[in-house]
């Protein structure tokens, strides 16, 4: 069992954020204070940092000035980074005699133990995530009501294929993400390791809301992409009659010309 990392402390800040599409772990696994995932190594003076490699990160205990040296460190890790990264944070009560639970943005544990750390960086990590892609498809429907509306009145849209195949596109890619790398449905390791803390971990899932929010969000990208394939089906029906309709005129072009040069050259 893992020492208490922050035994002399009662409150920590903890900082979650999403920075990027991938992050590389392989130079800093020898850092490893746990052998379970998600990586723990040891950041800034007396904080610690819980890595993740599909792009997030979480700091704890962290002055301003060694977030922003960790975080630059991290940089060149970095694959996709985005320019203003999400970021979520919370602070920790500690009180061995706590009810762990969340309550106005702070969450009360009874250690500081890094399992336990492990525990609230998995959830936090996949808070901000979730936050992050929420944002993006929160984005993508606000354009797709007017589309809508403007086919319910006119019967046309101005979208182009190229821009349908992008929004299927992009919701593939975050159904890969949010499933494929985050895994939101799926608990840490370290509850292999430390069973005692699963009912810590479902507690904190159920307060965020993990599994509703992700359900939500798949349901939204399974609308877009529905809409998209609809959209895209249109165009190509639409330019499918468009041809058909150039082959009659050419046709009715060459008659009207067999039959002018029969009457006219008789």
């Amino acid at each position: 069992m893992a020492k208490e990392f922050f035994s002399d402390k009662t409150v920590l800040k903890a900082r979650a954020l999403f920075l990027g599409g991938r992050l590389d772990l392989k130079g800093l696994e020898s850092n490893r204070l746990l052998p379970a995932l998600p990586l723990l190594i040891n950041a800034g003076e007396h904080g610690c940092a819980v890595l993740f490699r599909y792009g997030a990160v979480v700091l704890f205990d962290l002055t301003p000035m060694e977030e922003l040296s960790f975080l630059g460190h991290l940089q060149p890790l970095l694959r996709d980074s985005f320019e203003t990264p999400d970021t979520e944070m919370v602070e920790l009560a500690v009180d061995p005699a706590t009810d762990e639970r969340v309550e106005n943005n702070v969450i009360s544990i009874k250690d500081a133990r890094l399992e336990r750390l492990q525990v609230v960086a998995d959830i936090l990590a996949k808070s901000v995530v979730l936050d992050h892609y929420e944002k993006r498809v929160a984005g993508v429907f606000d354009r797709i009501e007017p589309l809508a509306e403007r086919l319910r009145r006119t019967g046309r849209t101005e979208y182009r294929d190229s821009e349908l195949l992008r929004h299927i596109g992009g919701t593939l890619l975050i159904q890969h993400t949010t499933v494929g790398r985050v895994e939101v449905d799926e608990k840490p390791e370290t509850l292999w390791e430390r069973p005692d803390l699963e009912r810590f971990y479902v507690r904190l899932e159920d307060e965020y809301e993990l599994k509703e929010r992700h359900l939500a969000l798949e349901r939204k990208l399974e609308l877009i992409s529905r809409t998209a394939e609809t959209l895209l089906n249109l165009l190509q029906h639409r330019r499918s009659l468009r041809v058909e309709w150039y082959i009659v005129i050419l046709i009715l072009f060459e008659i009207v010309l067999n039959l002018f040069d029969k009457f006219l050259f008789r």
